[in-house]
């Protein structure tokens, strides 16, 4: 007996509101219509990831940035709208951002 059978046998007269492809959609946190640019810069002869481009909320754009620092373990700040981390991890982001549903572009070496 799954979830959905045990909530019946409880809640008898309760209607399960059908789930479209639409309404999960519209759940989606950030949103964006251009990919976001992932560069690799070489500042004092230390590797940087930088990422920019992300056309939604800033408060949802810092914690993207948390979220990447951690999960890599490095070192990184947010300035003017973009994410910057410590390192050559462009692969790494990339696909982090791709399991999120972002649409990612690659810049620079």
């Amino acid at each position: 007996m799954d979830l959905q059978d045990q909530l019946k046998n409880l809640f008898p007269d309760h209607q399960v509101p059908e789930t479209n492809e639409e309404t999960k959609k519209a759940d989606v946190v950030w949103l964006q219509d251009d990919p976001i640019i992932c560069k690799y810069e070489k500042r004092k002869g230390k590797p940087i990831t930088i990422l920019e481009g992300y056309n939604g909320a800033t408060e949802d754009f810092k914690k993207l940035a948390k979220e990447l620092k951690t999960k890599l373990n490095v070192g990184g700040s947010f300035k003017d709208e973009k994410i910057i981390i410590q390192g050559d991890y462009r692969d790494k982001i990339m696909a982090i951002l791709k399991d999120k549903g972002f649409n990612v572009k690659r810049v620079g070496g």
